[in-house]
Parts: structure tokens; sequence; C-alpha cells
């Protein structure tokens, strides 16, 4: 059974200037005072907005709220995953299916302050592309949140030549033109100003508002930050060398096949001229060197083959939809999105 789109008269309904993409996991405490703070953070920006929330797999009470607020408002669509896919597909499906001229993006905890939107789109109003929040006067633990971070977002800027203060901010703003180009995987949806800034977008950072965590309970904890080191490894391999992956393993199998030969040139030197012996640990050396050179050249030319083909299919998204209730736009990326995510279901 495919997705089902609730959209009564969809087809009459013009696009709405901003998108509000919440990720959501077991945050059912929160939701009704987050649906009034967003309503107030909104206000002054008129009444073309829609507010996406996006059900990561809650097992609270979350999903019923959900359904109850996509009932009584109109600006309210909610999509709800078939199982915990993470934040980032979550936010990967929000934005997908965000309709707005600007997207916003924001945690559901209530520690990013809805009343700065406005702000932020003002901001990007002035020229920007992606406008970062920076919670500067940061209300989480020092040890377990606050360290961790600081030392991953200077890893970050020193790696990715774009100096921020907060990568790991929720609340940013974004020129949806901003997204036609990126996949966002495993834990990115940090890495996205990165990855527009390497694009030529125009990337600046403002101060928000943050305040502690009054219900619910945090998703992260310190193994948070390795994931975020792999990642930033993953994404600088692929910004560097995703055309060109044999320059990376050619490199190494270079490497060892040069080692290769000093080797065997140091056993033979000694055997001819030092009357040494031929039989050597270094002539297991060599070989394995050999050896291992081969491969990564070999591992280089498949991953060639792979990117090739990677770049010339079809992308696939990081989620499976269940359900989306709210206004689609028909015929557009939410219709073929869906299609996508359900291979086989659709008509």
């Amino acid at each position: 059974m495919p997705p089902t789109v609730s959209a009564p008269n969809s087809s009459m309904e013009p696009r709405p200037n901003l998108s509000l993409v919440v990720p959501i996991y077991n945050e059912a405490e929160n939701l009704p005072r987050l649906y009034e703070r967003l309503r107030e953070g909104v206000a002054p920006m008129g009444d073309s907005y829609e507010m996406l929330f996006v059900d990561d797999g809650s097992k609270d009470d979350g999903p019923a709220i959900l359904r109850s607020l996509a009932a009584s408002d109109p600006h309210v669509r909610v999509l709800f995953f078939k199982t915990n896919f993470g934040q980032t597909a979550a936010l990967s499906a929000g934005i997908d299916h965000a309709r707005g001229r600007v997207i916003v993006t924001l945690d559901a905890d209530l520690q990013n302050d809805p009343l700065d939107i406005p702000m932020l789109v003002r901001t990007l109003d002035e020229g920007h592309d992606v406008v970062s929040g920076w919670r500067r006067d940061r209300q989480d633990s020092a040890v377990s949140r606050t360290l961790p971070s600081n030392i991953a977002n200077w890893l970050i800027s020193r790696v990715t030549g774009l100096p921020l203060h907060d990568y790991g901010c929720t609340l940013k703003a974004y020129r949806r033109e901003v997204f036609e180009e990126v996949r966002l995987y495993g834990e990115m949806h940090r890495f996205i100003p990165a990855y527009a800034f390497w694009a030529g977008a125009r990337v600046t950072e403002v101060v928000v508002r943050h305040h502690p965590r009054v219900a619910g309970s945090s998703k992260y904890g310190l193994s948070r930050t390795v994931k975020v080191v792999l990642d930033l490894l993953t994404m600088t391999f692929l910004h560097s060398y995703s055309t060109k992956p044999l320059y990376v393993f050619g490199g190494f199998g270079g490497l060892f096949l040069g080692l290769a030969g000093l080797s065997a040139a140091f056993v033979a030197i000694r055997r001819l001229l030092l009357h040494g012996d031929w039989m050597s640990p270094l002539i297991l050396i060599t070989a394995v060197l050999v050896i291992a050179g081969i491969q990564f050249i070999l591992m280089g030319l498949l991953a060639e083959i792979l990117v090739r083909t990677y770049h010339e299919s079809q992308g696939k998204p990081t989620y499976a939809l269940r359900e989306i209730l709210g206004a689609a736009e028909p015929n557009g990326p939410s219709a073929s999105r869906v299609a996508e995510s359900c291979p086989g279901e659709a008509a």
C-alpha cells in the first residue's frame, strides 16, 4: 500500500514563501508548546508559510498530536516515517517535500527559539544563501555536549575552510536552491553550510537564543562526536575525490609499489655488493608491498566504475514514508519522491 496523501484543493493552493522543517522523535511533551511558539515566530511574516513536521518513527503520543494539528490547521503538513531513520533522513525528507522559497530547519525540543525565525529570514534577504544559527550562550552540559561540540566545530571549520562557531545548531535558514544538488547521509545535515560554501553559496552566521530542555530527553551523547569525525572524513573525500577516486587509491598503490622497489633494490645491493644472503625478511616485505600496491590500484579502478555508475543513475532517497498529511503539490517533486521512496508500490 503506497503512502496516502491528504491534499484537499491542493491544485488551487499557491506555494508558500516559507517552509519550516522540524524533525521529531519522541517529543510529545513539547509538541503543543512548539506549535504555539512556531505560530508566534511566523506571525510577523504574514500568512504564506507551512509547518512541515517529520515524525521519525516516534513511539510516544507524538503522531496522534501531529494528526490533530494537521486536521485543525491547513498550514501544517506531516510526514510519518515507517521506522526511525535518524535526524539527517528526517531533515532530508522535510526538505524534499518543502514548497517554500525559503526553508528554515529547527529542532523540536524547544531549545531553538522560533522567535528567531524572522531574524534569520531577514538576514537571508540581505543577500545570503545560508544563514546558520550560533548558540553563543548554550544551555547544555559543558562536558558531555558543549566541549565535544566546540572541538567538532573547530575541526570542521579547519577542514572545510568555512569558519562557523556552531555547525551543530539545527536552526538555519536556506534558499531552496541550495538543496538542488545536496543529498544527505549519515549525520551530514550539519555540513550543509559547508556543501553550499563549496558550491559558491554565500554563508553567514547570526547569534540565536538557546534554552535549556524542559521536557523529554536528549537523543545525543558523546558517541555523536565520533560519527561527526567519520562523516567529516567521508564528506572531505567526496568533495575532493568523488569524481576521481583513482587519484587516492592509485596514490597509495604507487606509494606501496615505490616502497617495494626500494626494498628490492636494498636486497639486490646487499647481495651483489656486500655478498649477503638473498633470503631475507625484506623479500617477504617486498612481495607484500607489491600485492598491496596492485590491490590499491585495482580498487581505484573499481571505484572509478562505481562513481560513473552513481553519477549516471537516478539517486534514491534515504528514507521510506508511510503516510503524508496535508497539502501536496500535484505532479511536483513530492509525488515523484514518494514514488521513489516506495519502489514497486507506485501505481
